[in-house]
């Protein structure tokens, strides 16, 4: 379906109300999955073929400049087919090595006769041709040949469905390029001349941080009439007599074109097919996942089994549809498909340590993901998230240090804190203990708050001889130990804050009482940064509030950032990114940093005047555009007025947001998906109950649905939120009362037994805010009230 149809059919159902009556649990919600959400206006999802965390990923790349997740759904040209690549991510395109593109034929019936070099050989694709479900991608060249793709794990196929023409003679190449055009040296590749196996591998950058990769290709073909013949190509000529081909870095700092290719003869069904094996060991291993995930190239097969696996993975979370108009539901399980996208199960393909634990790729990056993403999947497939903290652990144990992001077998760039402390934590405290080593874990997250490494640009946390003598990160800070980008010292030291404290809760459970104290108390060096008497002006007009964080320099003299500066209504147009633009804040102003102390809201609140100031402060942020919902630090904003006792103006918020900024078209997503960082802030807001993370807390909101039903993968317990007076057109969204279990309930926010002891909410809605929730009593649990909230489950 074409962008425009989407886009007319979506705000069609709108103002009809397209609504589908029905019960939980009696329909398949694959129906509701649109991979294309995303897929344009910088969403940079991944919309090809994939299987649960899969490591091959299957789809048309673009030349699109939003191309980061290989196909943009923007009108740009076809570049060609390839198997790896990431979702969601900003910056740079992430992998795509080794597409392949097809031709129908050859001017003259020559090899030399096909367009060879990337940048000529693009084309245009019929937009209205393009269809994508779960483990399948298709669409329609604008030569006429119908590419359609599946996947198992490591593996694609792709089917290339030829015009019939008399005068068909297909040929087919294969590129040692990528989505960036980042490979180095001696790329090599060679085609067998009997049976036209392709197989190669180069060496490439990653797209967000240091070192280089390299993958290997395993390509056997199928056609009914057979092989006609093969050859390789270099810059734009190709010969038939040559096989193999080893390409020097560049050429002039641009990568020389070159690769292999296979004509055919014409095909008798006019079908050929490609099964494409991946490997990061070797091409042997490339050729053997091929062989043993999809041995007889069925496409059907192939693809009914990756649809299997995506219906038993998006069968734990049941909705009703009664009153419900389609667009909400195709959001929100569109939301729960892709945070199984990244990160992906690369266990067995490490070639850098032999282990025995699993190995997890594409954490891209974990300041994105720790929000909301992976405390979903604590939820939704625990296993899972089991797994990629014993990758987590063991990569700690193997290169010394937690990721922070890691992407194509490299170290990525640390954003800001150690984030992986929180993602630890989280766990820990939801009680995931599948296979965990967690005195490991411990030690790997308390060496993140102890020691500096020497590249804190990659992993761990800069500065940490000031951290511990000042209590905060100064602005222009003297590290020697370390080397890093000296930026970002405000939010460094709230996200520090946030890191140590999220290891006191670790330490609490483990049994560390002197580390409780001590992170605990580390944790609360936020307010050395908060200064009393700063104002904020806003387009020259006073904002009217006192009191904001600013950096301040080692010798304790305050320095000075704009609070409004990096905001999303910033008219210098800073993007405060990691490479551009850097300040003392990262993606983000100090007017959003300022509601950044996810452990102490009740210290917050009263430095920032109390709660009626909080919430008055808190609309301010969101009603004039400051924030960014296509931003991940704007998550915790939308539900933070619970702390203040208004879980109503929480609501409402969330339906500000959703339709506006997250719908089912391909403009779908306020900004990049960061590896279905997006897609869990959908799912969990729509849900009713949205975490803070690390720590045993859900919010409370009323739920898009009158009942949502998640069965714990852990338990088989089936946890229910059923909302009483529930209205299709949403005026009833404010709760009036609950019930947990029948009994009453006014906390506004619910801890993580809810899921595995299978309980259920009750809400009654209503047109206006109630008392329900705003009782002091009611609020969620602060470190500087409350503490013994802060406790780990008892496990099952």
């Amino acid at each position: 379906m074409s962008y425009p149809t989407v886009l007319s059919l979506f705000f069609f159902s709108l103002v009809l109300g397209d609504t589908t009556p029905s019960t939980p649990n009696d329909y398949d919600v694959m129906q509701y999955v649109d991979p294309l959400i995303g897929s344009s206006n910088g969403g940079n999802v991944f919309a090809g073929a994939s299987l649960p965390y899969g490591m091959a990923k299957a789809v048309a790349d673009t030349d699109s400049v939003s191309n980061q997740g290989g196909f943009a759904y923007d009108g740009s040209n076809i570049t060609g087919f390839s198997s790896l690549h990431d979702s969601g991510t900003g910056g740079q395109p992430s992998l795509g090595n080794f597409p392949l593109f097809p031709y129908v034929r050859c001017q003259n019936d020559e090899v030399n006769g096909c367009v060879y070099p990337k940048k000529e050989r693009r084309t245009r694709y019929d937009s209205g041709s393009v269809i994508a479900s779960p483990g399948y991608f298709a669409l329609t060249m604008s030569s006429g040949i119908r590419v359609e793709m599946t996947v198992s794990h490591h593996t694609s196929l792709f089917r290339f469905q030829f015009p019939a023409d008399s005068e068909s003679r297909p040929l087919i190449l294969l590129d040692l390029s990528d989505l960036s055009d980042t490979r180095q040296d001696n790329g090599t590749v060679s085609v067998n001349a009997e049976t036209g196996r392709i197989v190669g591998h180069a060496r490439f950058l990653p797209s967000f941080g240091s070192g280089s990769y390299t993958p290997y290709v395993c390509v056997d073909f199928r056609s009914a009439s057979g092989i006609r013949d093969n050859g390789i190509f270099v810059n734009s000529r190709a010969s038939t007599n040559v096989k193999d081909l080893t390409l020097p870095r560049s050429i002039n700092g641009y990568p020389l074109p070159g690769g292999a290719f296979v004509r055919f003869q014409k095909p008798s069904d006019g079908t050929v097919l490609a099964r494409v094996g991946l490997s990061f060991i070797n091409s042997e291993q490339a050729c053997s996942n091929a062989e043993r995930e999809i041995p007889d190239f069925d496409f059907d097969v192939t693809h009914a089994t990756a649809v299997n696996r995506w219906k038993e993975k998006l069968a734990p979370i049941q909705v009703s549809r009664e009153g419900v108009n389609s667009s909400f539901l195709r959001t929100f399980y569109s939301g729960i498909y892709r945070t199984m996208i990244n990160p992906q199960d690369y266990t067995g393909e490490n070639p850098l340590w032999q282990s025995f634990e699993p190995y997890f790729d594409s954490f891209y990056c974990l300041w994105d993901s720790f929000r909301s993403q992976l405390p979903f999947l604590t939820i939704f497939d625990p296993s899972a998230l089991a797994r990629m903290i014993r990758s987590l652990i063991d990569t700690q144990r193997h290169l010394g240090w937690l990721p922070d992001c890691r992407m194509s077998l490299c170290k990525g760039f640390t954003q800001g804190g150690s984030n992986a402390d929180v993602v630890l934590a989280d766990a820990y405290i939801k009680n995931i203990t599948e296979g965990i080593d967690w005195q490991a874990g411990y030690s790997a997250v308390r060496k993140d708050a102890e020691e500096e490494p020497y590249a804190w640009s990659n992993e761990g946390r800069g500065g940490l001889d000031s951290w511990k003598s000042l209590n905060y990160i100064p602005v222009e800070d003297f590290d020697y130990k370390g080397t890093g980008t000296m930026t970002r010292s405000i939010s460094r030291t709230l996200e520090y804050a946030y890191d140590d404290f999220t290891i006191a809760q670790m330490a609490r459970g483990l049994g560390e009482k002197g580390d409780v104290e001590r992170y605990e108390t580390s944790s609360t060096f936020w307010q050395n940064l908060f200064r009393e008497d700063q104002t904020s002006f806003i387009n020259g007009t006073d904002t009217g509030f006192v009191g904001f964080f600013q950096p301040k320099h080692l010798n304790g003299t305050w320095g000075y950032q704009d609070p409004n500066t990096c905001s999303n209504i910033d008219r210098s147009g800073r993007a405060c990114s990691l490479q551009n633009n850097a300040a003392e804040t990262f993606e983000s102003s100090i007017w959003e940093y300022q509601f950044f102390v996810p452990h102490d809201m009740n210290a917050l609140i009263s430095r920032l005047g109390g709660p009626a100031e909080f919430v008055r402060r808190l609309d301010y942020l969101h009603d004039t555009g400051i924030t960014y919902i296509g931003n991940e630090p704007s998550f915790l904003t939308v539900f933070q007025y619970h702390y203040a006792g208004r879980p109503g103006k929480s609501t409402a918020r969330a339906h500000s947001y959703i339709p506006q900024y997250f719908n089912p078209n391909p403009a779908g997503l306020p900004g990049n998906d960061d590896s279905g960082a997006m897609g869990s802030f959908v799912a969990m807001t729509m849900m009713g109950l949205f975490p803070n993370p690390g720590q045993n807390v859900y919010l409370i909101s009323a739920p898009f649905f009158e009942s949502v039903r998640i069965t714990s993968p852990l338990t088989g317990r089936s946890a229910t939120i059923r909302a009483v007076n529930f209205d299709p057109e949403y005026r009833n969204i404010y709760i009036q009362s609950a019930t947990l279990d029948g009994r009453p309930y006014t906390r506004n926010w619910i801890g993580h037994d809810f899921f595995t002891e299978g309980r259920e909410l009750v809400l009654v809605l209503g047109r206006n805010e109630s008392q329900w929730g705003t009782h002091e009593r009611d609020v969620p649990p602060s470190l500087s009230k409350r503490r013994a909230h802060f406790s780990r489950p008892r496990p099952e």
